[in-house]
């Protein structure tokens, strides 16, 4: 619950900045405000309205692969019937590709506060969302912690307790996982998944202590452990009075800010402070291998990182948006202020980063540092012929990166830890991307484990020789030669030539 509502959307947007980033609107703006971003796999990124929060909003890159000059397209809204507007949801891209809304903390057609149980699931082949039954038992969803797992399956957490329960997608069916060992209830807290398959959280209501989830695919299975407290308290109760929901009286425990996993197998967290340029914003770092914390820089006074968005860019620093309305960048050291001009933020195929406020920006980082090329996803085995309208496997290493490379806390996630196809034609140059689907894993630093996902080539697509890649939270692997042709040779692959540099 944020002690302010909608400030994600209320951030000033300017192009100053104090180094080589830049942030640039966007040429064409949307139609109305918009909110949260997702990157589909198909390379288009699809924003729920701001203003008529029952619109969807459909952003194109253009032919050279720009989303700078990108288009805006209408994809099917909520219907109206349905009385679903929420604002703080949980919410996932899932590994086939549709993307799950769940919950919301606000829903205004059924008055205030909600915490609405409401879900729907988007399928972007066929246009058309489809509304979700609640968890058996689970009158209120409201603004919930989520997080898909290895597996695929999403797991959800209840806000007004410390039950977890995971959907499994091919089934839509939900299952009851344990929470043995939890400190305090779900509320206000963020879920940031790791390489071992566990994932860390803040504990907000018993800050400063923080926990992990030793997750098991059964029912009633799985239990929470702690990792010890952060140096700092990374969780400030804003001593809010109760608030009344339809299904009794809620107490608020407070807010902190949200948690990256970096791929120096770090976890970078920020925290909450009051807003009166007195108290400061600390930030605290975990060490996977020794399973230690310490303490991170802190913001200036004045600023606060609670509900507010993070991103991963590729050269591993970790983009924030201030309450201020300042972005920075956490360098692994040191925390930079880089541009002023705030929102809700996710790493673009291309390396940019997109911010979701009051405009929509692209924000562009320094040219140095570059990703580390042992970051970059690497292909093994691809079609050497595709067909416009086909459909192929492909198979290769670290195609979901090293991180979600996304997160807010406890609503609103997108995180983009899942392949993109991404084809240039050689003649023209034109960038399209193939929608990916079926992703075999949807870990993260997943290291020399072959995984692989299925793409379809999109039926408009030129014909003639074309490099493929397989891009990673804005990391490019290696390319590979394919002929794009009339005819497909499917099943047909070829070994592919290791990945020598991140493109």
């Amino acid at each position: 619950m944020k002690h302010h509502a909608f400030v994600s959307f209320a951030l000033a947007t300017f192009a100053g900045n104090s180094s080589a980033a830049t942030l640039q609107p966007l040429t064409h703006q949307p139609p109305e405000p918009v909110g949260l971003p997702f990157l589909l796999t198909d390379g288009t990124v699809m924003f729920q309205g701001g203003t008529t929060a029952t619109n969807w909003w459909k952003l194109t890159p253009d032919s050279s692969g720009s989303y700078l000059n990108g288009t805006w397209t209408q994809p099917a809204s909520f219907p109206l019937l349905w009385r679903y507007a929420p604002f703080a949801y949980a919410s996932a891209v899932l590994a086939d590709g549709r993307v799950l809304i769940e919950g919301g903390e606000y829903n205004p057609p059924d008055g205030p506060f909600p915490l609405t149980n409401k879900g729907a699931i988007y399928d972007p082949v066929a246009d058309r969302w489809t509304q979700v039954a609640p968890p058996p038992g689970w009158g209120f969803i409201g603004d919930a912690a989520s997080i898909v797992m290895p597996n695929g399956k999403f797991l959800l957490g209840d806000k007004l307790s410390a039950r977890i329960v995971q959907l499994d997608p091919a089934t839509m069916t939900w299952t009851d996982l344990a929470s043995t060992g939890k400190s305090g209830f779900n509320t206000e807290e963020g879920w940031t998944l790791l390489p071992d398959g566990t994932f860390l959280t803040i504990d907000v209501e018993f800050a400063p202590n923080t926990e992990r989830y030793l997750y098991a695919d059964a029912p009633g299975a799985g239990q929470w452990m702690s990792l010890g407290p952060t140096p700092e308290t990374l969780a400030r109760n804003y001593g809010l009075g109760p608030v009344t929901y339809p299904g009794g009286t809620y107490f608020p425990p407070g807010e902190t800010g949200q948690c990256m996993l970096r791929p120096d197998r770090t976890v970078f967290c920020t925290g909450a402070a009051g807003e009166d340029a007195v108290e400061l914003s600390h930030t605290a770092i975990f060490d996977i291998d020794t399973a230690t914390w310490t303490a991170g820089p802190d913001f200036p006074q004045g600023e606060d990182t609670e509900d507010t968005s993070a991103a991963l860019l590729p050269n591993g620093h970790v983009l924030i948006s201030g309450e201020t309305g300042t972005l920075y960048e956490f360098d692994g050291t040191e925390l930079n202020a880089m541009a002023t001009g705030g929102g809700l933020l996710i790493t673009l195929p291309n390396g940019q980063a997109l911010v979701s406020g009051l405009a929509v920006d692209i924000y562009t980082p320094d040219a140095q540092p570059v990703a580390d090329p042992l970051w970059a996803p690497a292909i093994s085995q691809w079609p050497s012929t595709i067909a416009p309208g086909g459909s192929y496997p492909i198979s290769g290493t670290q195609f979901n990166g090293l991180s979600q490379a996304q997160a807010l806390g406890d609503e609103l996630q997108a995180p983009t830890n899942y392949p993109l196809v991404r084809i240039v034609n050689n003649t023209s140059g034109h960038v399209v991307y193939a929608r990916t689907h079926d992703h075999s894993t949807m870990g993260v630093a997943t290291g020399d484990q072959v995984v692989s996902t299925t793409f379809d080539v999109p039926i408009g697509i030129e014909l003639g020789a074309s490099d493929l890649s397989v891009v990673a939270n804005g990391i490019a692997s290696a390319s590979v030669p394919v002929n794009v042709s009339g005819t497909s040779e499917r099943g047909h692959s070829h070994h592919a030539r290791p990945a020598t540099s991140a493109q």
